[in-house]
């Protein structure tokens, strides 16, 4: 059976090649291992092989495994990237690192109201429906600009960039224009706030194209913990 940390390492290896291919250095890409549904066990392991940046979907999932580990591993960041109710933004921002999933200033501000003035701005990102999929969350690329002139406005948030989930199950001339009009929306979003930084879009099956198309974090999971039964893999 491969190791965590052998996929770890194939997972950077087709990071570092899909970089090289469109001319771009493998370091301005992060690795983020998702790790919603697996056991402490396989984050500590992760850990061990050098990964620091992990993913969770599911806040209540997420405390748990965060308060069991953040004694002994205090240098993991945390990044929350499944949707947000409002009743749970005061857990994920007295939680967590990140937040990629901001998609309506109600959310944005509780967390920037709710962040514990001991911690450090909360980074977080603004999530786009890129393919207008009803079942997706997200805002529409006309609506980036609005929102992320709210955020610009709340003290403990930072907004860092963008981040989508590409339609499922496409040709990928549609995934290629879905991930342009991404990044067009991503480079004008960095002319009004020059901190914008990360543009968090690619997974286990697309990380190539999503290089290829400017992504700076992907979301690895099943490439690196297994799949998961039941559930749809990231």
């Amino acid at each position: 059976m491969t190791s965590i940390k052998n996929k770890l390492d194939h997972s950077q290896k087709r990071i570092a090649q899909a970089a090289k291919n469109v001319s771009r250095e493998h370091q301005e890409i992060n690795l983020l291992a998702v790790s919603k549904t697996k056991p402490v066990s396989d984050i500590i392991e992760a850990y061990q092989a050098g990964q620091r940046l992990f993913g969770e979907n599911y806040v209540q999932e997420a405390e748990t495994k965060i308060n069991a580990l953040n004694v002994q591993y205090s240098d993991i960041e945390w990044h929350f990237i499944g949707p947000l109710q409002s009743n749970k933004t005061k857990i994920v921002s007295q939680l967590f690192d990140w937040v990629h999933t901001i998609d309506r200033e109600k959310i944005a501000t509780r967390l920037s109201e709710q962040r514990p003035h001991t911690l450090p701005p909360l980074n977080v990102c603004i999530q786009v429906n890129i393919g207008k999929e009803a079942t997706k969350s997200g805002i529409q690329c006309n609506e980036i600009m609005s929102l992320a002139k709210h955020i610009d406005t709340l003290p403990n948030i930072h907004l860092r960039g963008l981040m989508a989930i590409p339609s499922a199950n496409i040709e990928e001339q549609k995934a290629r224009l879905e991930l342009t009009q991404l990044h067009t929306s991503f480079i004008e979003l960095k002319q009004h706030y020059p901190k914008v930084d990360t543009l968090s879009v690619g997974m286990s099956q697309d990380l190539e194209l999503a290089v290829e198309h400017g992504s700076t974090m992907v979301r690895i999971g099943s490439a690196i913990f297994g799949a998961r039964p039941n559930k749809k893999e990231t």
